[in-house]
């Protein structure tokens, strides 16, 4: 092998090298922001630390809405239809927040086994269709 040849290898090894150590350690500091989205039967399925922040998706049951008449603190039922996790989540929820839609909320377990809700979203109806198209069906 001629020194060029020995001196590219070296450089090109060099970069291989900076390169897959950059994309290690990216990966590894990207992988502590990361929610992952749970079910609740996921959660009751699995050990989930407390404190560790995830997201929690379901349907929000009917007749589980409780709010608190002083503060914005409100408690409710979220089900996949096999397990239910109560949630408790303090501040205002979005409008289209009711009683059997979907919602995904993020925040943390709690030792008690309830999720304690940092930000609530509310899913909306997926079969949308304008005015006009509605009216023409009609």
């Amino acid at each position: 092998m001629t020194p060029t040849r020995k001196r590219r290898l070296k450089i090109a090894l060099f970069i291989l090298i900076g390169a897959g150590s950059a994309t290690s350690l990216m990966l590894y500091a990207l992988s502590d922001n990361l929610l992952y989205f749970q079910s609740p039967s996921d959660v009751v399925g699995t050990v989930i630390p407390e404190g560790k922040r995830f997201r929690l998706g379901g349907l929000v049951q009917p007749g589980s809405v409780h709010r608190d008449p002083d503060s914005l603190t409100v408690s409710f039922v979220v089900t996949d239809g096999q397990q239910d996790i109560t949630v408790n989540f303090n501040g205002i929820l979005p409008d289209l927040f009711r009683e059997g839609q979907g919602v995904i909320a993020n925040g943390s377990l709690q030792a008690s086994g309830q999720f304690a809700a940092r930000e609530v979203l509310a899913k909306h109806d997926e079969n949308y269709m304008p005015p006009e198209v509605r009216d023409s069906l009609k």
